[in-house]
């Protein structure tokens, strides 16, 4: 791995840090809006699913401009994005401007699965693009983790909307950054990609409806662990949000060592990255089964780390994995759909999962958790063995 590779993985890892710490801060929020606004369960599911629908809605159109303009253009113009959508989250007075922040917030966002991706596979090697990729993806999750301890830890030192603003600051000032920094392969503007083509690819499909079922699990745990932690283990608020930074820094070695490993197994490129992430789904489901008999912070806390390793670090492998059904050509739609697969699923499991803890309980939420990482695996299978 020689310096041009850790210049053009460091620059799309800071930046997915960065534009991470904007988007996951409103996770990390959630306590914060049900107080201020006084939001049931269902409520701050549906701040998630607005958020979440932003990012659905603009996947595609920033996958088109991507593949036709660069990666540099995209990224630089959805964080700036990021960070005035983050402003507007901190400032909206009501949940109904909640609601329309979030969708602002969440459309800019869209920008970075198509454009990262194909900053990786269109710059590095094909030998070293899966390891690549795992620590690009280590930006999500160090963010996330990030937003978390600012969004928590600078409320109860300041004010509700301090984390928030630190978060829209780190943005802008890596927005300036990058934009002024990284300079990607020069490119005529090509045809609009061909959707049909990857919809009409059985096997393509089959890993998008896994990717349905880890979206709806990802998006889901990162919106309710700080919530679980205070209302089912009795713990602070702050106390959950280092559980969910630990989780995020634990899905970050859960990327990375995967990346690794699908570089080096042996076997097809399509068989090794689906394989691996079907073992981490699996295992992800029997962790939520174990997560309503846990009863201490610290008790929780573990089961928490270890999902961060398995389930919810499968994303990189995800997206490895669908570079290997596609031309280099379609990357860029092919990431966007893969990311609107994941995303979709965000609009309709947080507030399902809100529903069934307000109903019933965690149990019946983390049970819902735990079926969706068996099919999830599941589908991740059919494509190991080829089956489709």
């Amino acid at each position: 791995m020689d310096r041009r590779f850790w210049r053009i993985v460091t620059a799309v890892t800071v930046w997915h840090v960065a534009a991470s710490v904007c988007y996951y801060a409103v996770y990390a929020g959630t306590p914060l809006f049900r107080d201020a606004f006084a939001l049931s369960g269902v409520e701050v599911g549906f701040v998630i699913a607005a958020l979440t629908a932003g990012y659905a809605l603009s996947l595609l159109p920033f996958g088109v401009a991507t593949d036709r303009y660069g990666e540099r253009v995209t990224l630089t113009v959805g964080l700036f994005g990021l960070a005035l959508g983050t402003v507007a989250v901190a400032i909206a007075p009501n949940y109904p401007l909640l609601l329309t922040a979030a969708v602002l917030l969440g459309s800019m966002y869209g920008s970075a699965t198509p454009g990262t991706n194909k900053a990786i596979f269109d710059r590095i090697d094909a030998g070293l693009q899966h390891r690549a990729i795992g620590i690009k993806q280590v930006g999500p999750t160090v963010g996330s983790a990030a937003g978390a301890l600012l969004v928590t830890g600078l409320a109860g030192l300041y004010f509700r909307q301090a984390g928030f603003l630190a978060a829209a600051g780190i943005g802008l000032a890596v927005a300036v950054a990058f934009g002024a920094a990284y300079r990607g392969a020069t490119r005529d503007a090509g045809a609009y990609p061909d959707f049909r083509g990857l919809v009409s690819n059985r096997t393509f499909v089959v890993l998008l409806a896994s990717g349905v079922c880890l979206g709806a699990v990802f998006y889901t745990t990162t919106g309710y662990t700080v919530l679980f932690i205070e209302e089912s283990i009795g713990a602070t608020v702050a106390v959950g949000g280092l559980v969910l930074a630990a989780v995020q820094i634990a899905g970050s070695a859960g990327k990375v060592v995967a990346g690794v490993l699908a570089d080096m197994l042996p076997g097809a490129p399509q068989t090794r990255t689906s394989a691996i992430l079907s073992v981490q789904a699996a295992a992800g489901g029997v962790l939520y089964l174990a997560l309503p008999r846990v009863e201490t912070p610290l008790a929780a806390g573990a089961v928490f780390v270890v999902l961060g390793v398995s389930v919810l670090g499968a994303s990189g492998l995800y997206y490895s994995c669908l570079s290997t059904l596609v031309a280099d050509e379609r990357l860029g739609a092919a990431s966007a759909a893969g990311q609107l697969a994941v995303t979709a699923s965000g609009l309709f499991a947080p507030p399902a999962f809100g529903y069934l803890v307000d109903a019933v309980g965690y149990w019946a939420g983390w049970g819902l958790l735990a079926g969706l990482s068996f099919l999830a695996a599941g589908f991740g299978s059919l494509v190991a063995f080829d089956l489709v």
